[in-house]
């Protein structure tokens, strides 16, 4: 393991000795500087994991240090020393940047567990930045896979809008990504460091609905025993995501207007408005137009979401995206179910591609994954597919021509479907006098029932 680089900054040439020898105990590997500029040109020619600073030194001293290592955006954690310590110079050397003060004389102990705590804050920072870098990744548009025309458009359309505060709904079917898209708007913009709040209006009573959006005084109502914040000021700075917007009673309906119009909210059981800064993102499946039409949704709060609407297409409308969105499920549960999985047979591909996705990508998803725990091999086979996407024969429905129809191709499939019905209502089922009064052999007859999807029990 690669030992931590440590400067140490001082006047004192003995004290530089003393601690050096101490921390080379401890596996550290040490320089010293006699003053804040000498330190500072160490700086630039070798990176520090930690600083230790005095602050009473000549020529320039600790808090004049701190000062410029701030300006040259000093990556190292720095610990002030001072055996003229007092509380105003440890807060000033914590505004400008240190991570933490430490009183003269001090024993080894002391400095040591000091610096295994900036290390530990160190790697928690890191791992917290790392994170937040690869929940960016997941959630950035690029991984939102698809080559359809529909879902290139919405990518451009996420990249030109995700810096602006502008409310956007997304509307679409239940499973189209809606919340992925969501989250993609939130980790492109310039909140992204900032909470992205998803709440489901559908999912929550809607007795606990207001108290749980905007909060409640303390005494507001029976169980409130003290003041909480609503999901509108967690998410300050930030972005809510209203899922089933479609579903938000009506006079939680006027209090979200309000928030779109004014910017603040109010807490239940307080008069006092609270102003907040949030980008609200809302999705539904409903079609909210309808809504409005029908008296349960209000209108003029119709007009505040539709700012930026985003329609996701069905899965069903986009078939060419199955075998990208089929490849990118198995690269992502082949790693947290280890399972040695590499593809999908050409045969199972087929009737994913034919399978009508009602429940549209995170059905597929489900699919996936519930193959990939099915399968012995190296690949996902036809049966590893549930019984229902096996056995699917998309239905053709057929109906009567209209007057202004000159499609010879479909008024041919229409009449053949009218005779064979008539066919079968004829012979009362029999499927070998059918296909003679058909002049069509008994192989097509049962090909044509199953194309045209004739249920033979309603003739």
């Amino acid at each position: 393991m690669i030992p931590k680089k440590i400067l140490i900054v001082d006047d004192e040439e003995n004290f530089r000795h003393m601690l050096s020898v101490i921390l080379k105990k401890e596996g550290y590997d040490i320089e010293t500087a006699s003053n804040g500029g000498e330190a500072l040109q160490k700086i630039a020619l070798n990176p520090f994991d930690q600083i230790l600073c005095d602050i009473r030194m000549p020529q320039m001293d600790g808090l004049e240090f701190l000062n410029e290592a701030r300006k040259v955006e000093v990556d190292a954690t720095i610990i002030m020393m001072s055996a003229y310590g007092t509380v105003d110079i440890a807060i000033e050397a914590i505004k400008l940047g240190a991570y933490d003060y430490i009183s003269k004389p001090f024993k080894p102990d002391e400095i040591i567990l000091t610096l295994r705590k900036a290390e530990e804050r160190e790697r928690l920072r890191k791992e917290n930045e790392l994170l937040r870098k690869e929940v960016k990744k997941e959630y950035s548009f690029e991984n939102i896979v698809s080559k359809n025309e529909k879902m290139q458009k919405i990518f451009e359309v996420i990249k030109k809008v995700a810096q602006y505060k502008s409310t956007i709904i997304i509307t679409g079917e239940s499973g189209t990504g809606k919340e992925l898209v969501a989250r993609a708007l939130h980790y492109q913009s310039d909140r992204s460091q900032n909470p992205f709040i998803p709440v489901n209006c559908g999912a929550i009573p809607e007795n606990l609905l207001e108290s749980e959006l905007f909060g409640h005084a303390k005494g507001a109502f029976t169980d409130a025993i003290r003041t909480k914040k609503g999901l509108f000021e967690e998410a300050d700075d930030g972005t809510l995501f209203l899922d089933e917007i479609g579903e938000l009673p009506p006079q939680l309906q006027v209090k979200l207007l309000r928030v779109l119009q004014d910017g603040e909210i109010r807490r239940v059981g307080e008069l006092k408005p609270i102003q907040i800064d949030v980008r609200i993102i809302a999705a539904t499946v409903k079609d909210l137009a309808k809504e409005v039409n029908e008296g349960r949704f209000r209108e003029d709060l119709f007009y505040r979401l539709h700012v930026l609407p985003i329609h996701l297409p069905p899965l069903r409308e986009r078939k060419e995206d199955i075998p990208l969105l089929v490849n990118h499920f198995i690269k992502k549960y082949v790693q947290s179910l280890s399972k040695n999985v590499v593809g999908i047979n050409p045969r199972a591909l087929e009737k994913l591609m034919n399978y009508n996705w009602y429940g549209n990508v995170r059905e597929l998803e489900n699919t996936i994954e519930r193959a990939i725990v099915l399968t012995d091999r190296d690949q996902i086979e036809l049966e590893n597919l549930p019984i229902e996407i096996q056995d699917f024969q998309e239905k053709i429905q057929l109906a009567p021509l209209s007057e202004d129809e000159y499609s010879i191709k479909k008024a041919s499939r229409f009449l053949e479907m009218t005779l064979i019905k008539k066919g079968l209502k004829k012979t009362k089922g029999n499927h070998t006098h059918a296909a003679k009064l058909l002049e069509i052999s008994h192989r097509a007859l049962l090909y044509k029932i199953k194309e045209y999807g004739i249920v033979e029990d309603n003739l």
